[in-house]
């Protein structure tokens, strides 16, 4: 197709808006940026969407994320309020995991995806967990992000928590969806990634058996060091911090990614810089579950690859952003503290790069000849001048949710006009709803 009559914004080391040019989109890729007039008479049996002077913009990338925790919206938690992090993980996300079923797992992860084609973010990294529905659980996830038409990589978290069975399920589960996906099996918009749980439910012993089921060297993703609980339990069983242990046990490397490091420390900054390994951010979440705020400029300043994910949180990631850039500045006193540049190093510049080495060098989150044809348009018509040197200030204080119009994933449009073209929006949720109830019960 040919994308016209829209502002185009690159990104990139030095961010553009260009206005008076047209994409070209053909086999699942941009193409061509010129002249819009030049390219209709080239190609004139292309079809043509016509962007309504609205940005075009690649589409956003959410680096940690768990489709599941859809079910948890508007769920009471049984008993009194969790007064702390451990309290939350084990009185809601370990009794949410093992109530879902086949439908759970499916209806949930299409909720999510509906979201995120809503949202106007393209590429997910997601963290799976079903304690009661393991094998084939992946797969389930797959075949709806094929529904979707989304870009995604996928993942089972491993953990000792439900006994040394679901655990060794698990570790299958992933091997051999890595197996599945690397054979070519799958969709090319799906990859895998190695999951495990945390540093405090996965033994010595279980952590072993996954690096040996690893045959692959996928890049694990793991949580660590979100919350105090996770240091002071490894300190007491290994005598190390989390990611301390995770580097001596080879965990850590260039496509691993560690979520949260709120409590890292200097040392496992400079181990994640040294390895290379990916460190997602999730401020919403960090400051629903008050586990602190995660030393992120600390991170960037010693080369730390800091991305952007959600943890589950709505698929509206510049609410993400916005999180990101705020709570640095109340945290420390300091308005001075987090400026957009670095949010959008984190947001784009990082995102993009891991998205792109995990699709295998495909260029995805840039508008550029040759890379994916990920695309949103952005329904943003600014009150004051716009430009690339401004435009991470726009993201901050302008963008709202709503704002996506259309959705555009490998060429493949699955929103235009806000209307999603392949998912029956309705009838998910409705269906949703259903699955959400019987797990609600069982939980209750």
């Amino acid at each position: 197709m040919l994308i016209t009559n829209g502002k185009i914004v690159t990104w990139g080391d030095k961010p553009e808006i260009i206005e008076g040019k047209a994409l070209l989109i053909k086999d699942g890729l941009i193409t061509r940026i010129e002249d819009g007039s030049s390219l209709k008479e080239t190609y004139p049996g292309e079809e043509i969407l016509d962007a309504g002077g609205q940005l075009v913009m690649a589409g956003n990338i959410c680096a940690h994320t768990h489709f599941y925790g859809a079910f948890s919206r508007g769920m009471a938690i049984p008993g009194d309020p969790p007064a702390d992090f451990q309290a939350i993980l084990s009185s809601l996300w370990w009794k949410l995991d093992k109530a879902l079923d086949e439908e759970g797992v499916r209806y949930s992860a299409l909720v999510c995806l509906v979201d995120a084609i809503k949202y106007g973010t393209t590429t997910l990294f997601d963290h799976h967990a079903s304690p009661h529905c393991i094998d084939g659980s992946l797969d389930i996830i797959a075949e709806a992000v094929r529904q979707s038409g989304l870009r995604a990589s996928l993942c089972y978290e491993v953990t000792d928590r439900d006994g040394e069975e679901r655990a060794n399920a698990g570790i299958r589960e992933n091997a051999r969806f890595i197996d599945k996906v690397a054979s070519g099996a799958e969709t090319p918009l799906l990859r895998a990634h190695f999951g495990l749980h945390a540093s405090l439910t996965v033994s010595a012993k279980t952590l072993e058996r996954c690096l040996e089921a690893n045959t692959r060297k996928a890049g694990f993703h793991v949580h660590a060091a979100e919350g105090a609980v996770d240091q002071d339990d490894s300190r007491r069983k290994y005598g190390q911090r989390v990611i301390e242990r995770f580097y001596e046990q080879g965990v850590l490397g260039e496509r691993s990614i560690l979520a949260h490091g709120v409590h890292a420390d200097a040392r496992e900054l400079d181990l994640l810089a040294e390895t290379q390994t990916w460190l997602s951010h999730q401020p919403r979440s960090n400051m629903n579950n008050a586990v602190g705020v995660a030393p992120v400029l600390e991170m960037l300043r010693r080369g730390v690859k800091v991305v952007l994910g959600n943890d589950g949180f709505s698929n509206a990631m510049w609410e993400e952003w916005k999180a990101a850039y705020f709570i640095q500045k109340d945290h420390g006193h300091d308005p001075r503290l987090m400026n957009g540049y670095e949010v959008m190093k984190i947001a784009v510049e990082n995102n993009s790069r891991l998205a792109t080495q995990t699709f295998d060098g495909l260029r995805v989150g840039i508008i550029e000849p040759g890379a994916a044809a990920d695309l949103i348009l952005v329904d943003y018509h600014p009150i004051t001048p716009l430009t690339g040197g401004n435009l991470p200030w726009h993201v901050l204080f302008g963008f709202r949710e709503g704002m996506v119009t259309s959705t555009i994933v490998g060429g493949k449009l699955l929103m235009r006009d806000r209307k999603l073209v392949f998912l029956d929006e309705a009838e998910i949720a409705a269906k949703a709803r259903e699955a959400a109830q019987r797990t609600w019960k069982k939980i209750q």
